[in-house]
């Protein structure tokens, strides 16, 4: 293998420019040509490639978003618009693929491989931690801590005024945000898609701390929440308990974006290194992530199909917590 191509897709996360980075470089070290793919997916199906080197990821590692764009791409999903793909690879040269994104863009990669036979190893780039075949995910200790930044502000004005915080975190279908932000930011409830939490229990459970001389209170709601999002459950809470001075908050996309923490930028090195080192090496299909701190290559079949499982502990701290 000559020459690689890699990109961004899907949503963006603090820390993908570091990984971006590091395959480049990684690149260079080992006497490889890289291409830089814009705007993912629909980048590739236009042929919008630049050449990079060294000197192109200078002064990036450190910055958030991503210096190659993202954007989903509808015509990717078709046989059509993958065979335009494959053309502008061919026509470039580029013999493999390195993917940063989530299971939308390691999905499309597989159809890819299977038709047309590009490689492709990928980088967990997303801040919900969700993908199965690592611990965490590039962007996701820059988010919670963003996240938590906002929820401590927030403890600040309801100790104040004595209000009830209904604060919504990302986490679609994962509560791999709300949960350590609960527990950082001494919330007295979390709801997360992966628990069956009622809104009768949360009723229930902010009734007994009133009782109890509580006169002010966090609930951590993640917005993939089956009960309903966070004005639906902060709704019921006040129509069940109208002496409650009640309040919401959308954390929304700032967790997104921002310098990454020191953790994610070591997080996307090191798997940055290890996708271009699996190409070499003659990978395709798969994920690279760490696993109890070993670096692991996952399928992608896996880390698109199988469900990663929170820490049912961390439930429970957050219960005994908030006592």
């Amino acid at each position: 293998m000559k020459r690689i191509g890699v990109f961004t897709s899907g949503g963006d996360a603090p820390g993908m420019n570091a990984c971006v980075r590091a395959v480049v470089r990684a690149a260079v070290y080992h006497g490889l040509e890289v291409y830089g793919i814009m705007r993912g997916y629909s980048g590739m199906i236009k042929g919008e490639f630049v050449r990079m080197d060294s000197a192109s990821v200078a002064n990036t590692v450190q910055r958030g978003g991503t210096i190659l764009k993202s954007a989903r791409s509808q015509k990717f999903m078709t046989k059509e618009g993958r065979q335009q793909a494959f053309d502008q690879l061919v026509n470039n040269g580029i013999e493999g693929l390195v993917a940063i994104g989530g299971n939308g863009t390691f999905t499309g990669a597989t159809i890819f491989e299977q038709e047309f036979g590009i490689p492709t190893v990928g980088a967990p780039g997303t801040i919900d931690n969700d993908l199965y075949g690592t611990d965490y995910t590039i962007g996701y200790d820059t988010a919670v801590n963003t996240a938590l930044e906002a929820i401590d502000k927030i403890r600040d004005t309801a100790d104040s005024h004595d209000r009830c915080f209904f604060v919504e975190v990302m986490g679609r279908d994962s509560g791999y945000i709300a949960i350590p932000c609960a527990i950082g930011g001494g919330a007295e409830i979390v709801m997360v898609p992966e628990t069956a939490m009622s809104v009768e229990a949360v009723i229930e459970n902010l009734q007994n701390s009133y009782t109890r001389h509580k006169t002010s209170f966090i609930v951590v709601v993640a917005e993939g929440e089956e009960e309903g999002n966070v004005h639906h459950v902060a709704r019921r809470v006040k129509e069940a308990l109208p002496q409650l001075d009640t309040r919401v908050t959308i954390v929304g996309h700032i967790q997104r974006g921002g310098s990454p923490t020191a953790a994610d930028r070591l997080l996307a090195s090191q798997l940055g290194i290890a996708a271009v080192e699996g190409l070499m090496n003659g990978m395709k299909n798969v994920m690279a992530g760490i696993v109890d701190r070993k670096l692991m290559y996952t399928p992608f079949d896996d880390t698109i199909h199988k469900r990663k499982v929170i820490n049912q502990s961390f439930m429970r701290m957050v219960e005994i917590l908030s006592v």
